[in-house]
């Protein structure tokens, strides 16, 4: 175990605020404790001598020393508590008391105090506004909820102390089980990754699951999650999926790419599993803690039911798995084990009058086929079939094979007894067989995980001080946005951009244009005008002889669109074989939580309107960024559908990575978008740029 060790399983608790009263937390808590606690209960409380039996001390002060502190007193008083705490040596503190941050003005305060504190005193705070902590190696209960937890090998952490006691009551009935179980609260100081980090490093800790609402440090909690699955699996659930971090974002990036795609992606990278819902997350969960993975994603299903094994295939077509096909040898076999009446094809129907010897026999074949690298045995009670001998039969197999195996033992009371055989050799039972499937595909998606091999972010060679000179200049104007006439930023960092200047007279886009080589594109250039192609801004393909025209016309076109409108000049830049190329976008928004979120897709004028995007966390290696070109519906665009040319995708790779380099450089850029990159045989090149500088932060890059 790591630094929280002794918070799971101190020798001594110490409860300020215990007391006897009916109903007060203080005595919910101390009594959660007595009822199985290893270690010594020591209350605090100035107004008692003795609570519950236990010997009750004026003051933490003229206490036994301490190793956890739960903390129940008024919020007025739990500053003075908690240093009191940190003063006499103790490690570990759990603030049950609400009345911090969640109720802002002075709870803010108070919060941020307590924080100050805690880094005073080196103090592991859990909460405030807990539920509390429990570990049952300890028998620990040093929560104020009405449910002890089972032991087992799930460590389980919560913002919701009310989602904790429901799960619980819960999980009892399902019979599952936990190692630890924590109530995050206002996550003052300990955190989600905290915990992780934690329980990474924890033998008896074979699953962690959770329920997030936001996440603090997406950075540091990707980096420590990813290190962490390479052994233990993690599956959270995510509450809060909306768009509000998109709601002030002016770029295209940051309109499409909002925080709940910030957290999909994030959670993706970190190596974790979501889970959709609660039952989902224990579906996921009862399968990782027992099972091994598998070797491949075909699934067999055997069963005596026709409509059951249909719905299970349904729900193999529904997940990432694959319904396994058999070899010709195992069809042979099957062919002359099972009877004349049985489908021996998948799923395996051995019919209703099947007992365990045919379920056995047929499990076995599929097992010992390469192809099969999981199972699920689904089966409706009969006269003939006893479901605690198939019980035994599943377990005798899948131990045999070392591959998974769930169950679907259909029924009630039948099914019980049974059940509770396979939970003790860590084979998950499903009612349900869309269930038995999901742990099956949960199994598959953390084999998965644990076989990426993410690579390393390169270091380009760029110009670093270039580019934070160009930055600098948004500090110098009225906005905090910059444009085209910042294109060198790009070029600073190895990104390619057209040929071209920006003008403010005709006569000198008259000369440019003769200096470009055939017709120029035309671009008024405003950082108040961001479409301009929708308000007439843009000339494509003018002629030496129409430069004059083409200058006054956009120039006019946005005077007359936004009269206040700042007008820097017009862009004169080089034509570019459009028919031959594709557009695409590359654009970075800030979320608050996980930092630089990219997006690569299909650009130009229909990027908001298709929203074809992938969206990865920077800073990203060639895996990823490669990943990125991949996933979006319009990549066949890129490798040369319809006998079209192939773009360079190495080039639009490369260019994700130096954006990546670029925003993770300079904390300063909030949003950017170049848009559209144009992808050809011979390359890329960027021909507009927008982003937008926290000019107040620059000094910091």
């Amino acid at each position: 175990m790591g630094r929280l060790a002794t918070l799971f399983d101190p020798e001594t608790v110490g409860v300020v605020g215990a007391t006897d009263r009916d109903g007060a937390v203080g005595r919910a808590i101390l009594e959660n404790l007595q009822s199985d606690f290893d270690g010594e209960i020591v209350p605090v409380n100035p107004s008692r001598e003795e609570v519950l039996g236990l010997e009750c001390y004026e003051d933490v002060s003229s206490a036994p020393p301490i190793e956890l502190g739960v903390v129940v007193v008024p919020p007025p008083i739990v500053l003075e508590a908690v240093r009191e705490l940190g003063e006499t040596g103790t490690e570990n503190v759990v603030v049950i008391t609400a009345g911090f941050a969640e109720t802002g003005g002075d709870g803010a305060t108070r919060e941020r105090r307590l924080r100050e504190i805690a880094t005073e005193y080196d103090l592991n705070v859990v909460g405030p506004n807990s539920l509390g902590v429990m570990s049952t190696p300890s028998g620990m209960n040093a929560t104020f909820g009405p449910e002890n937890a089972r032991e087992g090998s799930i460590s389980f952490m919560s913002q919701s102390g009310a989602f904790i006691t429901a799960v619980l009551d819960w999980a009892n009935e399902q019979r599952i089980g936990f190692k630890d179980v924590v109530s995050l609260g206002n996550k003052s100081v300990l955190d989600e990754t905290d915990f992780i980090e934690e329980w990474g490093e924890d033998p008896e800790t074979d699953v962690i699951i959770g329920y997030l609402e936001d996440i603090d440090d997406g950075q540091r909690f990707i980096e420590t999650a990813r290190e962490v699955t390479n052994d233990t699996p993690i599956v959270l659930v995510k509450s809060g999926r909306t768009d509000a971090g998109a709601q002030a974002a002016s770029s295209h990036t940051g309109a499409i790419a909002g925080s709940e795609r910030a957290y999909q992606a994030g959670l993706e990278q970190a190596g974790v599993i979501r889970a959709e819902s609660v039952q989902e997350l224990f579906d996921y969960a009862r399968a990782l803690s027992g099972l091994p993975e598998p070797d491949a994603d075909g699934v067999a299903v055997v069963t005596n039911a026709g409509g059951p094994g249909v719905l299970t295939t349904d729900a193999v077509g529904d997940s990432t798995l694959d319904m396994a096909n058999f070899t010709d040898e195992t069809i042979d076999r099957l062919g002359a084990a099972m009877p004349d009446e049985a489908n021996i094809y998948n799923p395996i129907d051995a019919i209703g009058d099947a007992d365990t010897e045919r379920f056995g026999e047929a499990l076995e074949i599929a097992l010992e086929d390469p192809n099969v690298g999981s199972a699920v045995v689904v089966a409706a009670p009969t006269a003939v079939l006893t479901y605690d001998n198939l019980a035994e039969t599943v377990i005798e197999k899948r131990e045999a094979y070392d591959k998974p195996v769930v169950t679907c033992l259909m029924g009630g009371s039948r099914a019980r007894a049974a059940d509770e055989v396979l939970r003790e050799f860590g084979i998950p039972n499903y009612f349900d067989p869309s269930r038995a499937i999901a742990g099956l595909d949960g199994l598959t998606r953390y084999r998965d995980v644990r076989a990426q091999v993410r690579d390393d972010p390169i270091a380009f060679d760029v110009d670093r001080e270039r580019a934070r000179e160009i930055i600098a200049r948004a500090t110098d104007r009225e906005d905090n946005r910059l444009g085209v006439e910042s294109m060198d930023l790009l070029e600073a960092y190895g990104i390619p951009t057209p040929t071209g200047e920006i003008v403010d007279d005709p006569a000198r886009a008259h000369e440019v244009a003769e200096s470009i080589e055939g017709d120029v594109v035309m671009k008024i250039v405003s950082p108040d005008i961001s479409h301009k192609s929708d308000i007439g801004g843009v000339k494509v393909g003018v002629s030496d002889d129409n430069v004059y025209d083409a200058y006054e016309d956009v120039v006019s076109r946005a005077r007359n669109y936004q009269p206040d409108a700042t007008i820097i000049g017009v862009q004169v830049q080089e034509m570019l074989d459009l028919e031959a190329s594709t557009e695409t976008i590359v654009g970075m928004n800030r979320d608050p939580q996980f930092g630089p979120l990219l997006l690569f897709g299909l650009g130009g004028i229909f990027v908001e309107i298709l929203e074809d995007t992938s969206v990865r966390v920077a800073p990203i290696g060639e895996d990823e960024a490669r990943a990125m070109v991949d996933e979006i519906q319009a990549a066949p665009l890129l490798r040369g559908a319809r006998g079209r040319e192939p773009a360079d995708v190495n080039a639009v790779v490369e260019t994700i990575q130096r954006l990546s380099q670029l925003v993770t450089d300079f904390p300063s850029i909030l949003e950017l978008d170049v848009n559209p990159l144009v992808a050809g045989p011979e390359g890329v090149q960027a021909i507009d740029l927008r982003l937008t500088v926290d000019t107040e932060a620059f000094t910091d890059d």
